[in-house]
């Protein structure tokens, strides 16, 4: 069995209006949601092999505070310039590749596009994916290759203001 955490990138500042979309950092409530939501994923003994992230500053700062909760090394995280703003269809190529050594993978993205794909994956539906937001899924493929096609189940839904 193969499970999937779909994670939107902590709330970012919009305090300096000439910088750069790609480089906007997160403000002080995404720096205490990010440990927060990672903190509440290991109460509920969710294990994460694999790090995958969006290089943009927001979403790999978020990724770097799971791994710290997690007490894994920052350096692990996979970058992945496609997940900035990425299609539904570019989340299925990444997750396609990945290695089955793999049994759990945490993957941190962006809006419009993640809500977009995780509305894909069940019948359990997100209007918004929030920002912390953790949708998650399994399948019982033990190759991530068959994600596309293979049966998934909704696991569960963490965010922020659920906690």
């Amino acid at each position: 069995m193969k499970s999937l955490l779909v994670i939107r990138h902590a709330k970012s500042s919009w305090s300096t209006a000439d910088l750069i979309d790609f480089e906007r950092p997160l403000n002080e409530r995404g720096k205490k949601d990010a440990p927060a939501i990672a903190s509440a994923l290991l109460k509920k003994n969710v294990k994460i092999d694999t790090f995958i992230s969006s290089p943009a500053k927001r979403a790999k700062k978020t990724a770097q505070y799971f791994c710290e909760a997690y007490s894994r090394d920052k350096d692990e995280i996979i970058f992945k310039p496609e997940l900035y703003h990425a299609a539904s269809e570019v989340f299925y190529r990444v997750i396609k590749d990945l290695s089955n050594k793999s049994n759990t993978v945490a993957i941190f993205s962006h809006n419009p596009g993640i809500t977009e794909f995780v509305n894909t994956l069940t019948d359990t539906r997100i209007d918004d994916m929030p920002t912390c937001g953790v949708y998650a899924i399994q399948m019982q493929e033990d190759d991530w290759s068959k994600f596309e096609t293979a049966e998934k189940t909704f696991w569960f839904f963490e965010a922020p203001k659920l906690l």
